[in-house]
């Protein structure tokens, strides 16, 4: 199956960090050459986001930094996912952590 990112879309579906909004889930747009990937994010409770990192076969590490809508300060770090084939595209599995502890969040294609 091909992993690449690039020109898809996801939606998160879950996060053990916070309630996702099933009406307008925060949405990722991943672009992806020669291993380097990018991308923007928006919805739920961030009014913007990037993201940049690199991909390793089914490994996706990236740094992101984004705004709420809530405002205060933004917020920045590192996560690193698994990416899965599912029977409706692919999922990405993110292990990341908020102030020290872990935390998982997964993100379905949409097609």
């Amino acid at each position: 199956m091909d992993l690449s990112l690039d020109g898809r879309v996801f939606d998160m579906v879950s996060s053990t960090a916070s309630r996702v909004d099933p009406e307008a889930p925060t949405r990722f747009r991943y672009s992806e050459a020669d291993g380097v990937v990018w991308g923007e994010y928006t919805g739920d409770t961030v009014t913007t986001g990037r993201f940049v990192g690199t991909r390793d076969g089914a490994r996706l590490e990236v740094s992101f930094a984004h705004a709420l809508v809530a405002g205060g300060a933004p917020v920045t770090g590192t996560a690193v996912s698994r990416i899965e084939p599912s029977d409706d595209g692919l999922r990405l599995v993110e292990d990341f952590e908020v102030a020290g502890e872990p935390q998982v969040s997964v993100c379905a294609e949409v097609r």
